[in-house]
């Protein structure tokens, strides 16, 4: 982190941060949490350190109120949050709220409320989606899509039916197959910024790519979809590529239409961030991850940027180094520039 972002980390008392760095005052020769209660000293007096060890290298003395060389109450919650997770990891046939409070050391009451607000899901949700995840690599080598199903921890496959489109954006089988039995509308279309990709599955756009060569974009869309039907788009369909065009023209507001995305959990949490970011502003990629109360998962919100695939409708453009400079775009750092210039969320 840059040392005012820091800054404005300790004036904020951001207990996310705690663990992350340190603070010295010269005029005290003390070093504090982030979070320290104590009133902040003046800005020009304040140095930062990666570790307590580093302050106490250069002869600073630890404080007794903040008392940083224990672990933080945050972090605490964190580890015990990241026990849960890997227990649910672990576990073939699925814990239940009980047992994963058991395993922390907290009530259930207790527990939930803490995961909740580390992860943004219920315990319940993030196991469906661990098992859902089994399911995706498990579909492309079992015998059956049933086996696959409880082989992942399923106590039933109606279970899985519930949320097998939101989890794999098709049917289990269709998705074993590389997208047997998959309809998909899709057109190529020129467009300011090159060459344009617009796909769609019955539920909603699954992907809106950019491109030098229609090729190119076509045997991207092939390669996701091997044994998918591709068919061109008509109807409603061609209502939203013309409401992507004019987007693009002209960008103002949210681009609102039905998608269909699909990602693990925390990229889905990351791609729902950035369709809150206003169009014409931009975010840090550090700004990013502490919106989502996980300060430490920068490189992670930038790899779900980079994995997503549907342009524009998930603004990951929108999100750019500490201090503005450009960085990382699927679609090339030209057209990232473009676009924000046109929202006028350059700096």
């Amino acid at each position: 982190m840059e040392d005012e972002a820091r800054w404005a980390a300790v004036l904020a008392k951001d207990k996310r941060l705690d663990g992350e760095f340190v603070f010295a005052v010269k005029t005290t020769g003390i070093y504090c949490r982030p979070s320290c209660p104590a009133r902040p000293a003046k800005r020009q007096n304040v140095e930062f350190f990666d570790t307590t060890v580093k302050a106490a290298s250069a002869g600073y003395r630890a404080c007794k109120r903040c008392k940083p060389d224990g672990m933080s109450q945050e972090h605490a919650r964190h580890e015990l949050v990241l026990q849960a997770c890997q227990a649910m990891a672990q576990s073939e046939s699925g814990l239940s709220l009980d047992d994963l409070a058991t395993e922390v050391g907290l009530s259930p009451h207790h527990f939930h409320r803490i995961f909740k607000a580390a992860t943004g899901l219920t315990p319940k949700q993030y196991q469906q989606a661990v098992q859902a995840k089994r399911v995706s690599s498990a579909l492309k080598d079992a015998p059956s899509v049933t086996e696959a199903l409880y082989d992942a921890g399923f106590s039933s496959s109606g279970r899985f039916y519930e949320g097998a489109g939101a989890n794999l954006g098709m049917s289990p089988s269709s998705f074993r197959q590389g997208g047997a039995n998959e309809h998909i509308r899709h057109t190529i279309e020129p467009c300011s910024l090159g060459m344009m990709l617009v796909a769609a599955t019955p539920r909603g756009v699954c992907a809106i790519e950019f491109g030098d060569t229609e090729q190119a974009l076509l045997e991207r869309l092939e390669s996701r979809f091997p044994k998918a039907t591709l068919q061109a788009g008509d109807g409603l369909f061609k209502q939203w590529v013309t409401q992507i065009l004019s987007y693009l023209a002209h960008p103002a507001g949210s681009l609102d239409l039905p998608l269909d995305v699909q990602g693990t959990v925390f990229q889905r949490r990351v791609w729902q961030a950035l369709q809150s970011i206003p169009c014409g502003q931009t975010v840090s990629y550090t700004e990013l991850a502490q919106r989502l109360g996980q300060p430490t998962a920068v490189r992670a919100v930038a790899s779900a940027c980079a994995n997503n695939q549907i342009a524009v409708a998930i603004p990951c453009h929108r999100v750019v180094r500490t201090g503005g400079a450009l960085a990382g775009y699927r679609w090339g750092l030209a057209r990232k520039a473009e676009l924000l210039r046109r929202e006028g969320g350059e700096s």
